[in-house]
């Protein structure tokens, strides 16, 4: 149990602000796949109840605990990963799915949350200025297991959110000027080789017609155009509730998950985009604001991480409705549908509050 003194520095406004982007989530969710079977806003509802209470636990352990237990965490979760490519069946073209009593999870989302605690505890000891070769490949290793499993799902979306992570904890560690070009040299190294060997046709397609998605209008660039005209005839106010063409009669693709945003700017229009961009703007600053409270440098790790991730996951989703980035299935956090998603995310920003809970107690 929490005593009172640290249910009194519990954040109630971060809280609040998860707790609302998620209900006005259900309400998008709701507008843009009210017509399908399978009332996918009430799955949201009770995925906002089982999220809130994971962050809840999360917050009766003491974060040093929690980054102790990071190896064993992150081994179990490996372990899952590896296991889907033999036992899980095909969903949607991917092995990427679990299903626990009646509900189907994704556990490539919670191996965010495994690998940020991971290298929060690999680099909490760390004191150079600079971080050192070996240290800098046990990381490498750490993030490249899960994403090479992710990509082999195939989920090439979701293992590009690991990007900011491990980025992050290198910014944070120090990188030297050779580092960092040794590093871009094999990066580029490695877009070339999974462009040539790992990308299949489709995904390559929707990078070509990134530039110019009017020359597929019926394929790749079909999704683009659609979130495009959606977003340009909500106009100022939108169309309102229930009432955007695109959304209501299916032209809008993924309208409850990756594109939900899209029918926010149809039936709220430039406003309703505004407040949803402002209101995300202001949870991520308070999230970002904490790693200077944090007590210690794995709190800082911890809070500079879940941040970063959650920033890249917002932006890339924004750039991608508006033809600005390919799309890859990275979906809104919060607002977007997906049980998996938003229960990384409260057990990522559980993890914030908690660095915050604690940042007055004895190191």
């Amino acid at each position: 149990m929490l005593d009172k003194r640290l249910l009194s520095e519990l954040d109630g406004l971060t809280i609040g602000l998860v707790l609302l982007l998620s209900l006005l989530g259900v309400v998008m969710i709701y507008s843009a796949a009210h017509v399908l079977s399978g009332a996918y806003y009430l799955r949201q509802l009770t995925w906002i109840g089982v999220s809130l209470a994971a962050l809840f636990l999360v917050l009766l352990v003491d974060y040093k605990v929690l980054v102790g237990l990071a190896f064993p965490f992150y081994v179990l979760v490996v372990a899952v990963l590896a296991a889907l490519m033999v036992f899980a069946r095909l969903v949607a073209g991917t092995k990427s799915w679990v299903t626990v009593g009646g509900f189907r999870a994704q556990p490539s989302e919670i191996a965010k949350v495994a690998l940020i605690l991971v290298l929060a505890r690999l680099f909490a000891e760390h004191r150079g200025a600079y971080v050192r070769w070996p240290r800098l490949m046990i990381a490498l290793v750490l993030a490249a297991v899960p994403v090479i499993l992710v990509v082999l799902q195939p989920d090439l979306g979701t293992a590009l959110t690991f990007i900011p992570i491990v980025l992050g904890a290198l910014f944070l560690a120090g990188l030297r000027r050779r580092t960092i070009i040794v590093s871009l040299v094999l990066a580029a190294a490695v877009a070339a080789g999974g462009w040539s060997f790992v990308l299949k046709d489709y995904q390559k397609k929707r990078l070509t017609t990134l530039v110019h998605p009017a020359a597929d209008t019926r394929g790749a660039g079909y999704q683009i155009l659609q979130s495009k005209i959606a977003i340009g005839s909500g106009g100022f106010l939108g169309k309102g509730f229930l009432r955007g063409s695109q959304s209501q009669l299916r032209f809008l693709p993924a309208r409850h998950t990756d594109f939900v945003l899209s029918v926010v700017g149809e039936e709220f229009g430039f406003v309703g985009i505004a407040v949803i961009l402002g209101l995300y703007i202001f949870f991520l600053t308070k999230l970002f604001l904490v790693a200077g409270t944090a007590r210690d440098r794995a709190g800082v790790y911890l809070v500079f991480m879940v941040a970063l991730l959650l920033a890249f996951q917002f932006f890339i989703n924004v750039l991608m409705i508006i033809g600005l980035f390919p799309v890859t299935g990275v979906p809104l956090p919060l607002l977007s549908y997906g049980g998996s998603s938003l229960l990384s995310t409260y057990l990522a920003v559980g993890l914030v509050l908690n660095i915050r809970m604690r940042r007055f107690a004895n190191v």
